[in-house]
């Protein structure tokens, strides 16, 4: 049987067709974001802070405001706190600069113990440098101060911080060195917390001492295996920056005044009680116009934390770098914050009642779709804020 012409040439084009690839689906480098605010939304705006203190509210009512349900009171804080200040870090150096004084080196984890004689001793400009392979067989070194009013510099590749009181500790963790420093939580601790401009009004301040002292206090039922330590230096508990604080040119002694203010007596200062205890103050920057809840940000409810108005972080001359914004996130970093292999669509699937990304969905090249709370999103692509909107996709 014989075929027309144009039947092959029908048949040919089908079979070309049917064999060509589908047209690849592109995967934009970037995605584009707009937004309002800086951090999680939780607790206390230190931006709102700032310009109730202005308005001339004491820092209780500050506290009160943002933080449901609590109060504000006297509350025995006669304790030390470990700080991590350096974390799996290959080499560590320490330096005194302080005339006459010397920083002495003691094997073991022996905090202030006097029965111990030191095993190296470093005078003034004396650099010591420590590595794992620094360490004794008690994969551990503590590191005191002695002199008159002495203070010591940490360096950290190009990183240098001063610190004056308490103990260094040096150990030994997942082949790489974990270092932190004990002192005392009520003052020593909290001069250098470095969260706020030390310029702010002292309500704000005193605020600022207050729920960093509570936030202290509520981490202090062990010490974490994971960097030997009850808080972080950084944000994912509170910025310390050791002496470093107290000692900025011109108003560092403004922040130090503020939370020697909120002292009581020898064994109690201010602290922000919920049911008795000391709540876990969690604070931000600024906001999208109103604060998150724990549940609204993280899924699980808690007391103290409740959603109010916080209309000074959109006032530019108070906030003029985050009462708006724009940003944007790289594939790579979409892509980890999903776990997938890569990402050609977003879509924000909720807000809530404060207007921040509730939850948040991926779609991959292959079609496959996964969602995460919109702040775990925040952290993990690097955005100032949960208050964000998705402008474009860059191809």
């Amino acid at each position: 049987m014989r075929m027309s012409k144009n039947f092959l040439a029908l048949l040919i084009a089908a079979l070309i067709t049917s064999a060509a690839p589908a047209e690849a689906i592109e995967i934009p480098p970037k995605f584009d974001f707009i937004g309002n605010g800086y951090g999680h939304g939780v607790g206390m705006s230190q931006i709102g802070a700032r310009s109730r203190a202005l308005s001339g509210e004491s820092a209780s009512a500050i506290l009160n405001y943002y933080y449901k349900d609590v109060q504000v009171a006297p509350f025995v804080d006669t304790h030390t706190i470990r700080v991590n200040i350096a974390h799996l870090v290959k080499t560590i150096a320490f330096t005194t600069h302080t005339p006459g004084a010397r920083l002495e080196v003691f094997e073991g984890d022996i905090g202030n113990s006097v029965e111990f004689m030191p095993v190296a001793s470093y005078a003034t400009k004396k650099r010591a440098t420590f590595t794992l392979a620094s360490l004794p067989k008690e994969r551990a070194l503590t590191l005191r101060w002695v002199g008159e009013n002495p203070i010591i510099t940490m360096t950290q590749g190009s990183i240098s911080t001063k610190y004056k009181y308490g103990y260094i500790t040096i150990k030994a963790l997942k082949g790489a060195l974990v270092v932190t420093n004990t002192l005392a939580l009520r003052d020593e601790y909290l001069w250098g917390i470095s969260e706020v401009p030390s310029s702010w009004p002292a309500a704000a301040l005193e605020a600022q001492a207050i729920a960093s002292r509570s936030y202290a206090l509520s981490k202090l039922s062990i010490i974490r295996p994971s960097c030997d330590c009850q808080v972080f230096s950084h944000i994912s508990d509170q910025n310390f920056v050791g002496y470093s604080k107290e000692s900025e040119p011109r108003f560092g002694h403004f922040w130090k005044d503020a939370v020697t203010r909120t002292i009581i007596d020898t064994s109690t200062s201010l602290v922000v009680l919920s049911n008795g205890k000391p709540a876990q103050t969690y604070f931000f920057s600024s906001s999208g116009g109103a604060t998150q809840t724990t549940l609204d940000a993280w899924g699980a409810a808690t007391a103290f934390t409740q959603s109010v108005p916080d209309t000074a972080s959109a006032d530019v001359k108070l906030n003029p770098r985050f009462a708006s914004w724009k940003a944007a996130s790289t594939q790579e970093l979409v892509a980890k914050a999903f776990l997938l292999p890569n990402v050609v669509s977003l879509e924000i699937l909720s807000r809530n009642q404060a207007g921040a990304v509730t939850y948040i969905a991926a779609t991959s090249s292959e079609g496959v779709t996964k969602k995460i709370r919109g702040d775990t999103f925040r952290s993990r692509a690097k955005l100032p804020s949960p208050w964000f909107s998705l402008v474009s996709v860059q191809n």
